[in-house]
């Protein structure tokens, strides 16, 4: 039955419900441009037939890839950056750089720390107004020629970093040359990992672009892409993985390739969540569940141990007539290994005794149950393995009493995985019952940055603690794909995202990215406190600021330093233990 009345529905506006290819990924991708494709290997390799009727080959290649083309020394993709398409490499050359480039090179600024006198310096030489930058000197906002590398205007919107003297630069490094019909940045792409090597134009080239989306698609119903990028991820990624899974430590090479062998690799939910985490977070929490791929079933005979590869995957249990979550799985994580050892143990089989859902998007390894019986379950002792059955039994068992005490309960556990906050390695979070709204953390951060906060002490609340509109420096941060100049960065092996502010362009994308709204764009001014325009178009030079955890100052993060009440913490939120420690104190 119609939820309107015939008066309000004459009034209404109508509108087509969006669809895959309304935004097509390159406008000026023409039907000539993929009569050509479809052409040349590996595409005319493709059978179109297998594609469905709504998503057909040539559906997929016009709107789903773009052509580019770059010059000498342009910077293609760069070390530890995010991105969300591969590259196939149509004409010309390219070099993978295998060495890290100076970090003036990426368009990043490079970490340093502030003395103690600069410390002082920044006391006293405080500008009368926020956000005030001084070009008077050898500054400029579009980068120096000194450095080696300078911005330049590319094909169509982007904006193209490039590097001077290639020849000279390539050839103090560890290089490696791809041609034509060469494939590249197709594992990034597919589970939004940090790019691994620096990619450089070594001469003109045109290369096709694919967005993830399109190259799931060519995936799924092109089986020879599937295994050559399947091969390529075996070669280039999976053993890494696996020697830095803990269970894993000690294998051989030899014992280590055989288990990926056998090893499969799947992906669950919405590679692009970020869109859609407004809306999504904002349903009850039964709509959300069903709306979470299930990866493994309560009750389920487990036919694998799962590995998280990337993403995060929601472990739950059936209680009442809902379900409960116990905890959440990050980026290194295991489920299924109790289960899988007390079947080995024990002539009674046991199912899983939980389930696991993807959160957002979760990219999985999934090593059968033969192979974990043959190479991992003979490493754990029997009373190990006692141990991990009773720790099951606790998770699944509430204690009522204690569970009335604690503030860190399994309800703030589902507000943290229902908000996303899971993403943060530095959340902050305030104690509402011990702050006293003195703003000291406010005024300590404005003091740090040039008079202007960087983050704004309001936020969602859940049983008296508060997750500050701050930036959270994400395990997935999604802010930081599509920056054209690579302003937005990791500062270090910490993982703090920080900006580069002389190659900032202004162009707010990582603003409009960040589903937390954290990062806010600002106008800048000069020393007398009037913005600074654009010589150009005459309008205010926006940059983007946001919190950068106090990378250059020697004590840390000087929100929490200035709090004199504990009341406020920066928080990995993989840490649940020591999480829960510092809400329950």
């Amino acid at each position: 039955r119609s939820l309107v009345s015939s008066e309000m529905a004459e009034s209404l506006t109508r509108i087509s419900r969006p669809r895959r290819w309304d935004v097509p990924f390159g406008s000026s991708m023409l039907d000539e441009h993929v009569d050509h494709l479809l052409t040349i290997s590996p595409f005319s390799t493709i059978e179109p037939a297998r594609f469905p009727p709504a998503i057909p080959l040539r559906g997929v290649l016009l709107n789903d890839t773009r052509i580019r083309k770059f010059s000498e020394g342009d910077i293609i993709v760069r070390e530890g950056d995010y991105g969300h398409s591969a590259f196939f490499i149509l004409s010309g050359t390219v070099r993978v750089v295998l060495d890290s480039l100076p970090f003036e090179l990426l368009g990043r600024r490079e970490p340093r720390k502030k003395s103690f006198f600069d410390l002082l310096a920044q006391l006293w030489n405080r500008p009368s107004y926020p956000e005030v930058r001084d070009y008077s000197r050898d500054k400029t906002a579009r980068g120096s020629a000194s450095t080696g590398v300078q911005a330049r205007q590319g094909d169509g919107e982007h904006v193209r970093i490039f590097v001077q003297d290639v020849p000279r630069i390539l050839d103090k490094k560890r290089t490696a040359q791809l041609m034509a019909g060469e494939l590249f940045g197709e594992i990034a792409a597919q589970s939004r990992t940090p790019r691994t090597a620096t990619v450089i134009a070594e001469q003109a080239a045109e290369l096709l672009e694919i967005r993830w989306q399109g190259l799931r698609e060519i995936c799924r119903y092109a089986p020879q892409w599937k295994e050559h990028i399947d091969r390529l991820y075996r070669e280039r990624s999976l053993l890494v993985h696996l020697r830095e899974t803990a269970i894993l430590a000690g294998f051989s090479e030899e014992t280590l390739q055989t288990i990926a062998d056998y090893t499969e690799f799947r992906g669950f939910g919405d590679f692009e969540w970020n869109f859609s985490y407004r809306t999504v977070r904002e349903v009850a929490t039964r709509e959300r569940l069903e709306k979470e791929p299930i990866v493994a079933r309560e009750g389920d005979y487990p036919n694998g141990l799962i590995l998280i590869r990337s993403g995060f995957a929601r472990m739950s249990c059936l209680y009442n007539h809902g379900e409960r979550t116990v905890r959440y799985l990050g980026k290194g994580g295991v489920f299924g290994l109790p289960e899988l050892l007390c079947n080995w143990k024990q002539d009674e089989p046991l199912s899983l005794q939980f389930s696991l859902r993807a959160i957002g998007h979760v990219d999985v390894l999934i090593i059968p149950t033969a192979v974990v019986e043959k190479f991992i379950a003979p490493r754990f002792s029997e009373s190990e393995i006692a141990g991990m059955r009773e720790k099951m039994k606790r998770e699944r068992q509430i204690d009522l009493e204690k569970a009335a005490e604690a503030r860190f309960d399994d309800e703030m556990i589902e507000f943290l995985v229902e908000e996303r906050f899971i993403n943060g390695t530095a959340a902050m979070l305030i104690d509402l019952d011990r702050c006293t709204r003195c703003d000291d953390c406010v005024r300590a951060c404005a003091a740090t940055h040039n008079n202007n906060p960087k983050f704004i002490r309001h936020g969602r609340v859940h049983n008296g603690i508060m997750v500050a509109t701050a930036c959270m420096h994400c395990v997935d941060p999604v802010c930081m794909i599509g920056c054209p100049t690579g302003a937005i960065h990791r500062e270090s092996i910490e993982g703090q995202v920080v900006i580069n502010d002389v190659t900032c362009i202004g162009c707010a994308t990582c603003a409009n990215s960040c589903p937390y709204d954290n990062i806010q764009m600002v106008g800048i001014r000069d020393k007398d406190g009037t913005f600074i325009v654009d010589e150009e178009t005459q309008t205010p030079i926006l940059k983007a600021s946001k919190c950068d955890l106090c990378v250059d100052q020697l004590g840390g993060p000087a929100c929490v330093r200035a709090c004199p009440h504990d009341a406020l913490i920066r928080a990995d939120m993989s840490e649940i233990d020591k999480l829960s420690r510092w809400v329950n104190r």
